[in-house]
């Protein structure tokens, strides 16, 4: 998908804080054209009046119904659950030369039953489940361009599978036994989490949530046994924090056979020597989010613990950009060949 000229899309859910560091990010980008941006609500005004970082002149908050598709490359899709699938449905056998980002869950989950189970409605494009692809880019470079539908993976699930990916296609780690906490700013869930956990001193306090039945849950078991060719056993609980952006996972492994921790360190390093955005600590470094915060970049720490054989390894990444928008627009760099890094930092 090269492409010489620049590149016009829309965003459709661009005030949201995912939309509207997706937009912050693009207004920089040397090879893209703003020509859409859609919301619900808040029509005619500048998206400056959301995000005072955006500066540059952009068209002002529209419906979709504004939208000429047939003079757009690429849409971006920030939409509840069970949108994007009807406006790609719409669209995607009418504009040939269309393609789709999307970010939330509608083409995340490769079996449609299995969906269903876990967002409580039926798949409305389950023909165009199998023309999508669920891109982490790190695990993608070679075939994303054949693709014109993008999934873009959960927040969550990009902290966990970097880190474990590399370890479970070299079967240096067990499978049956990954216990997986991660924690997370509160922006993970969105401008409505004030509705959807309103308790007492949310601010000054860490809150669990979605235990055992949150729905990453199902997408981190598709693709980590996508990799490991049998069954994963692991147990995911996430947490809010009081602070606003940022993603810490915590993953306890056992090492297989005589695997130590340095050496499941050097293949993190060795599988990741050539990424611009997987930096690899010095064993046993502690980690934080902050050096990620407003970043694409992931950080792992591999340490090691008193019990022989068991590892915690540290991930941590800025939710809002390596877990949404700035991998999205990693996924459209390499869509279309441009640097894998452009516009992002």
């Amino acid at each position: 998908m090269a492409t010489k000229n620049k590149l016009k899309i829309a965003v459709i859910g661009a005030t949201g804080y995912t939309g509207l560091d997706l937009v912050y990010i693009l207004s920089k980008h040397p090879k893209i054209k703003i020509i859409n941006l859609c919301a619900t609500k808040n029509l005619g005004k500048d998206i400056s009046f959301f995000d005072k970082r955006i500066k540059k002149k952009l068209p002002k908050i529209s419906s979709t119904k504004s939208i000429k598709w047939k003079n757009l490359d690429l849409i971006f899709l920030l939409l509840p659950n069970g949108e994007a699938q009807k406006i790609i449905k719409s669209t995607y056998n009418k504009f040939k030369n269309l393609n789709y980002i999307d970010l939330s869950a509608d083409f995340r989950i490769s079996n449609p039953e299995i969906f269903k189970k876990n967002y409580k409605f039926s798949h409305k494009s389950k023909n165009l489940i199998n023309k999508s692809l669920y891109s982490i880019s790190e695990f993608c470079y070679e075939k994303i361009s054949k693709y014109r539908i993008i999934s873009n993976p959960g927040c969550y699930p990009t902290s966990i599978q970097i880190p474990l990916i590399p370890l479970i296609k070299k079967k240096l780690i067990k499978t049956d036994d990954i216990t997986i906490d991660s924690k997370s700013g509160y922006s993970g869930a969105g401008k409505t989490f004030k509705k959807k956990f309103n308790y007492k001193n949310f601010y000054k306090s860490t809150y669990a949530y979605s235990v055992n039945n949150h729905r990453h849950i199902c997408e981190i078991n598709q693709e980590l046994t996508k990799y490991s060719k049998k069954k994963i056993k692991f147990t995911f609980n996430p947490h809010l924090l009081p602070t606003f952006r940022g993603i810490l996972s915590s993953i306890y492994v056992s090492t297989n056979k005589k695997n130590s921790a340095k050496k499941v360190r050097d293949e993190l390093v060795r599988f990741y020597k050539s990424s611009k955005f997987i930096k690899i600590l010095k064993l046993n470094s502690p980690l934080g989010s902050g050096n990620v915060l407003n970043t694409n970049n992931c950080e792992i720490s591999v340490c090691e613990t008193d019990i022989k054989g068991r590892l915690v390894i540290f991930s941590a990444i800025d939710n809002l950009v390596k877990g949404a928008s700035g991998q999205a627009i990693q996924n459209m760099n390499l869509m279309y060949s441009f640097p894998e890094h452009l516009g992002l930092k």
